[in-house]
């Protein structure tokens, strides 16, 4: 039987309505933990979650083997475990997996990162290890020198660490072997690059904590700056703390990039988890995502 044009028109706008709340569900579902790690904007769990300028480089994986699962960032040089996030100073940590510490002195491959990420290297303290003598003749592209002698106290320090002998090196080695080399920059392809340097090794130090000359209370790790771009700012400003208070996360449809979010029960909105028929469409711009890494050395 044909339905007559008001209760038509009715059961449209119902349809409507209904599939305007249903945009795309991720999967896996956005969530706001990574493990012990809280992931708010503009960090995201995979695809469609969180800003699209920092997907595809942060994904929360599975470890494996019952370890739980672990925020990664993915670069074109590896993949690099995520330790911490100040979402107060925009900068997080990584664990290069062969990065060198007090307690693990091994050869490192080239740390790098992608040049369109909106990533850079931040306030660590990075130490060249196992490098070709005299480090004083090491120099920039401007020809200044790239050691700081005021902080060579740091790579006597480092130096007496027992895993040395891992290196190669006897415990105690000359302190010439070594740069400390902060801040440091990436060449142009984004890259720390050792063999260049002539250096075997590279520790860095996120902190060095109240003793500065016992390496074995550093806190290693890499620090990273991360920005985004106007638009992020102003989904973050307009959008994105109504959707957290209202118990959602952050997202972004993978068809077009326009905000959404992605609530518990499901459904997702263009606003938030307590109003999910009033859609409004916000957008980002992919070109904002290119952003200077460092100076090259």
């Amino acid at each position: 039987m044909e339905l007559p044009p008001p209760a038509y028109l009715f059961i449209s706008f119902i349809i409507l309505i209904f599939s305007s709340q249903r945009t795309l569900t991720q999967d896996p579902a956005c969530r706001n933990t990574c493990n012990s790690l809280q992931i708010k904007y503009p960090f995201g769990t995979g695809p469609g979650c969180g800003s699209p300028l920092f997907h595809p480089y942060i994904t929360c994986t599975s470890s494996g083997g019952g370890g739980g699962d672990q925020l990664i960032l993915k670069t074109h040089t590896g993949s690099y475990p995520i330790t911490s996030i100040s979402y107060t100073t925009s900068t997080l940590t990584i664990n290069p997996p062969y990065m060198s510490t007090c307690t693990s002195m091994q050869n490192s491959p080239n740390l790098g990162l992608d040049w369109a990420s909106p990533f850079q290297i931040g306030p660590s303290t990075f130490i060249l290890l196992d490098c070709q003598p005299p480090t004083s003749s090491m120099t920039t592209t401007k020809n200044t020198p790239l050691c700081d002698p005021s902080y060579s106290f740091l790579c006597a320090s480092i130096y007496t660490c027992p895993d040395v002998v891992s290196l190669g090196l006897p415990l105690f080695p000359p302190t010439n072997t070594c740069c400390v080399y902060s801040p440091a920059n990436l060449n142009e392809k984004g890259e720390l690059d050792l063999r260049a340097l002539k250096c075997g090794a590279y520790t860095s130090a996120a902190s060095l904590g109240e003793y500065p000359i016992d390496p074995v209370k550093w806190v290693y790790g890499v620090v990273l700056k991360y920005t985004y771009g106007t638009l992020d700012n102003n989904v973050v400003d307009s959008k994105c703390k109504g959707c957290e208070i209202s118990g959602g996360v952050c997202g972004y449809n993978p068809s077009g990039n326009s905000f959404i979010c992605v609530c518990g029960n499901g459904l997702n909105s263009s606003l938030d988890c307590f109003n999910y028929g009033l859609n409004q469409v916000y957008g980002w711009s992919t070109n904002s995502s290119v952003h200077l890494l460092t100076r090259n050395i």
